[in-house]
């Protein structure tokens, strides 16, 4: 399992141009914070994470020239006109985790999954066991880069763990399909059975009167019940979705709900419905996120294998838990092909498990740009959803900044020729790949990428996305 690391290591270090160090030790495990890359890529640089915000970068999103970092404290914005000098315009203190954001014209949204005193900037922590307390989804204006408002707020079930914005094909409005989980009978508002969604519909020329339209029910006999055990052995019961990725101009939508993947019709908007499910009760623990391939025919779904707080990446864990797993779409069902983990073996010390990503728009080809937390960043090629590989990575040893297992990549996506990772506690990466594999993409532009929402890429020139 140690054997990518070694030659991509060794061919890296001819190119100390590219910041390259290879290991000092014998051990293929790197030395706390020393960077190490296959030959392919390049770190173009690094933004500190804002003092102004204490807590981890978590998601991102991008429009324009800016990307938009979501934190557990708040969120930041950054130019990134020059991806060589990527600069941070302004930051936004506001807690209440995740706070994962998408973007839409002039519209930041992002989602609330820590309960709250009130929806202020100021609101302190607080039991969900109060009936007042709030958790949701915030909107912010975002005209003024230098100084985001704060103009709406939107109470939903459990909170807002993910969104997913979908916008209705007229552009007057955008829908979020709110994902969250954990229900308990000791709290008012989150009280179980709880198999929905919440569906929250913006009016774009009045997006002060965003509100709930609709809860609903996609797992109406209950969901997968989970498998009883401890980690890494145990399996979790659907009680909502993690996350769902829409793809608006196919009329699809995958969800990692817990316990399972589902395929869904989205064609209307505010009544989504399931059409596939897919579970795994030997391997897969939490289905935690899902992409499509550009053609709509794959969905790439991953698992959290301990919630991102474990060392899940090592010979003990093994290469098929805590990984990828890809489905073909076949006739309307979801059918398993294969697993991808990286080959890597992790420090006992680093949090490792697959998380969020995004395609590399190359045509005729099935390439994602992925993190793994403290795994650091992969790209790997799917277009044989049966042996999927990985062609290039990036990665740190242990984060010796913050305590054990708390660190790395939150988010890796590909933005108009660059790929930008939000690091835990590190800010924001910046990277360039630089392969005959993936060089076509290079050509391919467009003005929006929220990774929850995906767009069909152009084959040249410039694309519009959502």
């Amino acid at each position: 399992m140690f054997s990518l690391r070694r030659p991509l290591i060794l061919g890296a270090a001819l190119i100390a141009l590219a910041g390259v160090v290879a290991p000092a030790q014998a051990a293929d495990i790197p030395a706390p914070g020393e960077i190490v890359m296959s030959p392919n890529i390049k770190h173009v640089t690094n933004v500190p994470k804002p003092e102004a915000l204490a807590d981890i970068h978590t998601d991102m999103a991008f429009q324009g020239d800016y990307a938009y970092v979501g934190n557990y404290s708040g969120f930041s914005i950054y130019d990134i006109r020059n991806p060589k000098k990527t600069s941070l315009v302004s930051s936004v203190v506001c807690p209440g985790g995740q706070m994962d954001v998408s973007v839409y014209g002039n519209l930041l949204f992002g989602s609330v999954d820590s309960s709250r005193s009130d929806d202020s900037c100021t609101s302190t922590g607080q039991s969900a066991t109060v009936k007042e307390s709030w958790e949701g989804i915030r909107v912010f204006d975002i005209s003024d880069k230098t100084n985001p408002q704060y103009i709406k707020s939107v109470e939903t079930n459990c909170g807002s763990h993910t969104h997913t914005l979908v916008p209705d094909r007229k552009r007057q409005n955008v829908y979020l399909y709110i994902s969250s989980y954990s229900p308990s009978e000791t709290f008012p508002d989150c009280k179980p059975p709880h198999d929905l969604i919440s569906i929250i519909k913006v009016p774009l020329r009045n997006p002060t009167a965003a509100s709930v339209i609709a809860t609903p029910n996609l797992f109406p006999d209950g969901g997968f019940p989970g498998v009883p055990g401890s980690y890494p052995d145990g399996k979790s019961a659907t009680t909502g979705c993690h996350d769902i990725t829409a793809y608006p101009e196919k009329g699809i939508a995958a969800g990692a709900c817990m316990g399972e993947g589902v395929l869904l019709d989205i064609r209307d908007p505010e009544r989504p419905r399931v059409t596939a499910t897919a579970r795994d009760e030997t391997n897969f623990a939490f289905w935690h996120s899902a992409t499509f391939n550009n053609e709509g025919t794959k969905v790439i779904f991953t698992d959290e294998l301990g919630g991102g707080g474990a060392p899940t990446c090592n010979e003990a864990i093994g290469p098929n838990r805590g990984a990828d797993a890809y489905y073909d779409i076949v006739r309307g069902k979801l059918v398993f092909r294969g697993y991808f983990k990286i080959a890597r073996h992790q420090d006992d010390t680093e949090n490792c498990v697959a998380h969020n990503g995004s395609l590399i728009p190359v045509k005729g080809r099935d390439i994602m740009v992925q993190a793994w937390y403290q795994g650091g960043i992969s790209v790997i090629d799917f277009t044989d959803s049966s042996r999927p590989k990985e062609i290039a990575f990036f990665e740190r040893g242990p984060d010796n900044t913050a305590p054990a297992l708390s660190g790395g990549f939150w988010s890796a996506y590909y933005y108009n020729g660059y790929i930008y990772g939000s690091d835990f506690n590190l800010g924001l990466d910046v990277l360039k790949i630089n392969d005959p594999r993936t060089n076509k993409a290079n050509g391919v532009k467009t003005d929006r990428l929220n990774a929850q929402t995906q767009t069909s890429y152009p084959e040249r020139g410039h694309g519009h996305g959502y």
